[in-house]
C-alpha cells in the first residue's frame, strides 16, 4: 500500500467511524417534543471528545488493515480460481 492509498483509507475509515460515534452520549435539548419523537440538535454535542474517540478507533482499525495488507494475511491472488 502506498502512502496515498493509506491516507485515503484512513479518511474513509474515519468518516464511517464518526457516524458510528456521533449518537453516543447525546441527550435531547430541554423542551423536546416527546409526542413526535423528534429530538433535534443535542443539548451538548461534545464534538471534540467524539473526534478524539473517532481518531483512536480509526487508528486501531487502520493499523489492523495495514498489517493484513502488508503481511499478505488475506490474499485473493492465490485463490482457487487464480490458477
Amino acid at each position: 500500500m502506498n502512502w496515498v492509498s493509506g491516507v485515503v483509507l484512513y479518511i474513509m475509515i474515519w468518516l464511517i467511524s464518526l457516524f458510528a460515534v456521533l449518537p453516543i452520549g447525546t441527550h435531547p435539548a430541554e423542551g423536546a417534543d416527546a409526542a413526535t419523537g423528534w429530538r433535534g440538535a443535542p443539548q451538548a454535542a461534545r464534538m471534540g471528545w467524539k473526534a478524539m474517540i473517532t481518531t483512536i478507533v480509526t487508528t486501531i482499525l487502520w493499523l489492523a488493515i495495514y498489517l493484513v495488507i502488508t503481511f499478505d494475511l488475506l490474499s485473493f491472488r492465490h485463490g482457487i480460481l487464480a490458477g
